[in-house]
């Protein structure tokens, strides 16, 4: 296998599904504006997406390393460009729900073959770790990418025109690149060995790890965290269009300063960590992210006179609420981290099951709860509502603490015990 050209194909992978992804927000601003759907119908592309990565990821993880990670890639990476090419032929919303499950399903495809393959590529953990952080991180340069790609086909003069679709055929013609590429690269088929278990039985054996309390409050302070980013970043270009009144080239644009954001935060947090415990880190980045919407949304009443015309035009608002995504940023790896190190080994397959499982629950119900919220009351009620969630996962990683400290404290005792002599010695 050739490493050099296996990265650059798994890296092009990444790319050109962080575009897709988490083009979510735009293509929900311009379904509302181009074919006129409602805001809670339109909340439902984070469902047709989320749910498909949830349930392909459980039911065929067991089934890629049969048919070669090769093979996986290159069926994910054919089925979205044949959808990607045909959506501006079709171009209708129901289409657009296809689209979303399409990407969901080859994204699962293509995520279970790049993290094997990670796995392939390094020879010990510190090379894992460096692989994984540069693919990570191309990720979250298309991330960046997409905004201002879908942004340059949008008609700042009739943002409900059709032609904004046409991105399409560019993001269909970068996937069938990566395909061809991904098909050509001398990647080794490794060895099958996995246990010849039933789906429903693996599901099963996942689901009872939800019996320990400490992997209850964990799924909990996932699904409600997911639930506060997907409701925030899928709507935040609506929000910038309908609450600011920004035009819709510029709505999409600035949404891109939420993904650096992120992207930042974690840079930071990885250098931070080092000094500051993680319970306190996190409950900081809490208060910080509960703080930012309380402080910055009644900056949103925006005069009605005000014209924007450029991005340096738009209110500071349009700048501050994005920001939160510094704060946000740590939570998701980080609580992850720490559930992780608490379990063993051998049930870290199962939990991460879990965690895309309501990772997608919550991001589906984030985002349709934000739109329904949106539609009956406006977009900065939806967006208060999220300091409920944000408080209720400061109470659930109390529990969860707790809980860990004293599975620590058990699993010390059990160490003494075994280890001092018996009254016999």
């Amino acid at each position: 296998m050739n490493r050099m050209l296996t990265i650059i194909a798994i890296s092009l992978c990444y790319f050109v599904f962080a575009v897709l992804l988490n083009s979510v927000g735009t293509v929900i601003l311009q379904s509302i504006t181009t074919f006129d759907v409602s805001k809670t119908d339109a909340s439902t592309l984070e469902g047709f997406k989320d749910l498909s990565i949830a349930f392909v990821s459980f039911f065929i993880a067991s089934f890629i390393p049969r048919i070669g990670y090769q093979v996986a890639l290159c069926l994910g990476l054919v089925l979205v460009a044949v959808v990607c090419l045909l959506t501006p032929l079709f171009a209708e919303f129901y289409f657009i729900k296809v689209l979303f499950a399409a990407i969901g399903t080859a994204f699962a495809l293509v995520k279970i073959s790049v993290y094997s393959l990670i796995g392939q590529l390094s020879s010990n953990t510190k090379t894992h770790s460096s692989l994984m952080n540069t693919v990570e991180g191309i990720f979250m340069v298309g991330v960046l990418s997409g905004y201002w790609i879908f942004s340059g086909f949008i008609d700042p003069n009739d943002p409900a025109s059709l032609a904004w679709l046409n991105v399409y055929y560019l993001l269909g013609g970068m996937i069938t690149i990566a395909a061809i590429f991904v098909y050509f690269v001398p990647i080794e088929r490794e060895p099958f060995t996995g246990a010849q278990t039933g789906a429903l039985s693996e599901f099963l054996d996942m689901l009872k790890l939800t019996y320990q309390p400490l992997v209850l409050m964990f799924v909990i302070s996932v699904f409600l965290y997911v639930l506060v980013e997907q409701g925030i970043g899928s709507w935040l270009p609506t929000f910038n269009r309908e609450v600011l009144g920004l035009p819709v080239d510029i709505s999409i644009q600035l949404t891109s300063i939420f993904a650096a954001m992120i992207a930042i935060g974690r840079l930071l947090a990885g250098f931070l960590l080092r000094f500051v415990p993680w319970y306190i880190f996190i409950n900081g980045c809490l208060v910080m992210m509960f703080l930012t919407i309380l402080l910055t949304l009644p900056m949103t009443q925006v005069s009605e006179s005000q014209v924007v015309t450029g991005i340096f035009d738009a209110p500071l608002a349009a700048y501050l609420l994005p920001a939160i995504g510094l704060f946000m940023a740590p939570i998701y790896p980080l609580i992850n981290s720490v559930v992780l190190s608490a379990l063993p080994n051998k049930q870290h397959a199962k939990m991460t099951g879990l965690i895309v499982i309501f990772s997608a629950l919550g991001g589906t119900f984030g985002s349709i709860l934000t739109g329904v919220i949106f539609e009956k009351f406006g977009g900065q009620h939806a967006f208060y509502m999220s300091l409920i969630p944000i408080v209720m996962i400061m109470f659930s990683l109390f529990i969860f603490k707790k809980l860990s400290a004293n599975r620590r404290s058990t699993l010390v005792k059990g160490c003494l015990l075994y280890t001092s002599p018996s009254p016999r010695d």
